[in-house]
């Protein structure tokens, strides 16, 4: 009985009955109905509106009801007809053989399939008609029921061990559509589809009633009592297995999960029918909770990238697993079947199954389909009605971006619960999660694209919580993350930032970069410091360039000056190095400024003998003059990677000048490697000679184990390199290696690495070296370090000019990127390197 032989079936029924053969339409719907298609599609396939296919349909569904005798709707259609021919089976020879077989195949859950329709039990006249019945158990084949394979066999499996099993999700997730494909394989469905209006819900005693008479010719009794009995004898006959398809249960839900007042009767007909020999498969947005009630919860999970493809190319969508856009729409739906759907509905008739145009106008408005809007408005209306807390929170669950922190932990959402009672807390998340309206797994949770696009579009039509919340979020980021040991705890301290940015509290968002954790270095570094140690060079960047205009308009100056100085520092790593040197001066001049303007004050101040202010200042003072430092220490190793030797040793004299022998010793002694270096490089053998040794020591001790002096270790190594100490330069290398590896120091490892690939060479190990290099050169490329890799691809160039016959282009990548830089030194130091090579050549 496939679907011609259905509609023959139906158009043979409505003439005997009405004079009347089936129209084109009534046809049309039939046949499309048979294979799953909702009205919207039949109405988009047949050319009517959506309206008149349900009119039709329904006078369609009615005509069949009276000439069969039973109610015919949309969902049970195929189920009936199925039951029909059974009964026409057993009136056939070897038919009730046959129905055993099919039965024992469906019961096993096996591959009996093919087996059952070869058995000689099954005499070629009625072959075609067993079909329809083992259709069930073989993979759905209609572009409407892709990609559920495993869940029809997961509900197999729940039911072998359980009465009730809820099918749970997400509104348009596709529960509805997996508990009709999965009765189908049943004798006899019983369906009860749940008014979406507590007000219309059916009571239990009148859906109890219905079925007796429909389905199975009986009265009810005059006591409720009396009828689920009756019922429980019809759901415990041995000849056949019956399904009770309860859809859309959550209108009769109350805040906890429970039956509503007027409607508990419902408790008494799911404990009679766990006690029957039924399955019971229930859809719903919320978790059921009864205690009397025993079930079995199964979440849907959502179609993979991979179903998607399958349908949209069943669609004459011509696309596949890999295209950006389709991933795109997949991730931002969270795989949703509706959603996949009506996109791909829009897609074919307003772009001409273009996706990749679809996106490109629509990926900033998940709700722009007025059916996807409609579809989540829905729910959370209600959850507003029935929880007022939930619902606030909802709301506010829409401030966090879910990207690189794409899940929340418990203590994330009850930060946002600052109105709501300890006590009641952990009931209001779980009351979020029971309606499907926050997702979970493991401990961790997050809001589906579609929700968190309702969440947002809901929480600023409050400008009061939606500033509270993005403080809360903001603050709970901050306190959560005590020490930057790894990437992920400086991508989740940096997470208040994007809170406060959003509200454009551009001050606070300012403190966040500059708020000081120990590292894994064992320093007390701002935020933006360690995270551009950790290669967060573009993160960092956009963030300090995000909130700089708006500090320096403000009050706090030292943000303002500790700012540029940070941001110098990554300009110089990603070859910006203008612009660096651009911000240290800035950081003089400011400041400069500031500590004038904080020496009068302080003269004001203890003329006044407070000393609470003096202290103020100074510590005020000790920042500044620390910035200072560290901005003349900074343009003295720009000045070094610019191949301006002479202006480097000026800023490492300035640093001596200001540091040495104050509470900022510690740059003078970093000063002292970038001068020792400077020196060997211009041939000043003795003065680097002397630098590097008295230094050496100072950066052996035990905090290096922390990797604290990781760069300035490689800059020692560089040094003794350039003096000809080949041991004392490897074993500096080595220990750079190993602490940038253990705490991610990518821009240290690939210098190292460059360095030793030069030892190597001038040891004559050209395959090492070069081996060297190309990891350098990876590592460079991955942080963006413009500089670094120019000096990697010019000694590239010189190991490979050495092992075999010359690589030109090395040289001039090196070229290209020192002039992008604007380093004319370096540019004229690779020329002359190579003019001396092909002289030697």
């Amino acid at each position: 009985m496939g679907i011609d032989a259905a509609i023959e079936y139906a158009d043979q029924l409505l003439y005997e009955r009405t004079g009347k053969h089936l129209s084109d339409l009534q046809s049309h719907i039939l046949q499309q109905s048979w294979q799953g298609q909702t009205y919207s599609q039949v109405a988009n396939n047949a050319g009517y509106s959506e309206g008149h296919v349900k009119d039709v349909a329904s006078q369609l569904w009615k005509l069949l009801s009276e000439a069969l005798g039973e109610r015919i709707t949309k969902g049970n259609l195929r189920s009936r007809l199925i039951n029909r021919i059974k009964r026409a089976f057993k009136r056939t020879p070897g038919g009730p053989a046959v129905i055993a077989s099919i039965r024992s195949a469906q019961a096993n859950h096996t591959k009996a399939i093919t087996s059952a329709i070869a058995q000689p039990l099954a005499p070629p006249l009625i072959q075609p008609l067993i079909q329809p019945l083992i259709q069930p158990l073989a993979p759905p084949r209609s572009a409407t029921f892709l990609g559920r394979e495993d869940a029809l066999t997961t509900l197999h499996t729940l039911a072998q061990r359980h009465r009730i099993i809820v099918i749970q999700g997400e509104g348009g997730i596709g529960k509805t559509t997996l508990a009709q494909q999965y009765s189908q394989q049943f004798d006899h469905v019983l369906e009860l589809l749940m008014a979406k209006e507590a007000a219309n819900i059916t009571p239990a005693e009148s859906v109890v009633e219905e079925w007796l008479r429909q389905s199975f010719n009986e009265e009810p009794g005059r006591e409720f009592g009396v009828t689920l009995s009756r019922l429980k004898h019809h759901l415990t006959a041995k000849e056949q297995q019956i399904c009770l398809l309860i859809d859309n249960l959550e209108p009769a839900l109350d805040s906890n999960g429970l039956f509503i007042e007027g409607h508990r009767r419902y408790v008494e007909l799911l404990r009679v029918l766990a006690a029957s020999q039924a399955t019971i498969i229930i859809t719903s947005r919320d978790r059921l909770c009864e205690p009397s009630i025993s079930v079995r919860h199964y979440r849907l999970p959502c179609l993979t990238v991979d179903t998607w493809q399958q349908f949209f190319q069943a669609h004459h969508m011509t696309t596949d697993s890999d295209n950006p856009c389709l991933q795109s729409m997949h991730k931002a739906y969270g795989g949703n079947a509706k959603a996949m759907e009506l996109l791909c509905a829009t897609t074919a008739e307003d772009f001409e199954g273009d996706l990749t145009a679809y996106w490109q106008e629509n990926r900033t408005d998940l709700l722009g389909a007025a059916d996807l809007r409609n579809l989540v408005g829905s729910q959370v209306n209600r959850l507003q009605q029935l929880d007022a807390d939930a619902y606030r929170v909802f709301c506010r669950l829409g401030c966090y971006r879910y990207q690189d922190q794409p899940t929340l932990k418990a203590d994330a959402i009850t930060a946002l619960m600052w109105d709501i009672a300890p006590e009641r807390q952990r009931q209001t998340l779980n009351s979020l999660r029971d309606r499907s309206l926050l997702e979970c797994r493991k401990g961790n949770y997050w809001l589906h694209p579609v929700s968190r696009a309702e969440a947002i579009a809901r929480l600023r039509e409050n400008q009061n919580d939606w500033e509270k919340a993005n403080h809360a979020a903001a603050e709970y980021w901050c306190d959560r993350t005590q020490t930057i040991l790894c990437v992920t705890d400086g991508l989740q301290a940096l997470e208040a930032y994007y809170h406060l940015i959003t509200i454009q509290d551009y001050d606070a968002a300012a403190n966040v970069l500059l708020q000081s954790r120990h590292n894994q270095w064992r320093q007390f570094l701002p935020l933006a410091s360690s995270l551009y140690r950790m290669g967060l060079l573009q993160p960092v960047i956009n963030a300090i360039t995000q909130v700089l205009p708006h500090v320096q308009a403000g009050k706090n100056k030292i943000n303002n000056i500790e700012l540029n100085n940070i941001l110098g520092d990554v300009y110089w790593i990603t070859g910006e190095i203008q612009k660096a040197i651009c911000c240290q001066k800035k950081t003089l001049t400011d400041a400069a400024h500031y500590l004038a303007t904080r020496k009068r004050q302080t003269t004001k101040s203890a003329a006044s003998s407070k000393a609470s202010i003096v202290c103020s200042i100074d510590r005020d003072d000790y920042y500044l003059i620390m910035l200072t430092v560290d901005a003349h220490l900074c343009i003295g190793l720009y000045s070094c990677d610019l191949w301006e030797l002479a202006q480097a040793a000026e800023q490492f004299e300035q640093v001596f000048a200001l540091a040495t022998g104050t509470a900022h010793q510690a740059w003078a002694d970093k000063a002292t490697v970038g001068l020792a270096l400077a020196c060997a490089h211009q041939g000043k053998t003795d003065v680097a000679t002397e630098l590097a040794d008295s230094i050496l020591e100072h950066f052996s001790g035990p905090d290096d184990e922390y990797g604290r002096y990781a760069y300035f270790l490689q800059l020692l190594g560089q040094t003794f390199g350039q003096l000809g100490d080949f041991a004392q330069t490897q074993a500096l290398y080595e220990r750079a290696i190993s602490s940038a590896e253990a705490s991610h120091y990518v821009q240290v490892k690939a210098k190292a690495l460059t360095g030793l690939a030069i030892l190597q060479r001038e040891q004559g190990d050209f395959e090492g070296a070069i081996a060297l290099h190309t990891q350098a050169i990876d590592l460079c490329k991955t942080i963006g370090a413009t500089c670094d890799l120019a000096e990697a691809y010019l000694q590239l160039g010189l190991s490979t000019c050495q092992s075999v016959d010359g690589e030109k282009e090395y040289f001039e990548n090196a070229v290209a990127l020192f002039s992008k830089i604007q380093a004319p030194q370096q540019v004229a130091r690779v020329k002359g390197t190579t003019q001396q090579i092909d002289r030697c050549e």
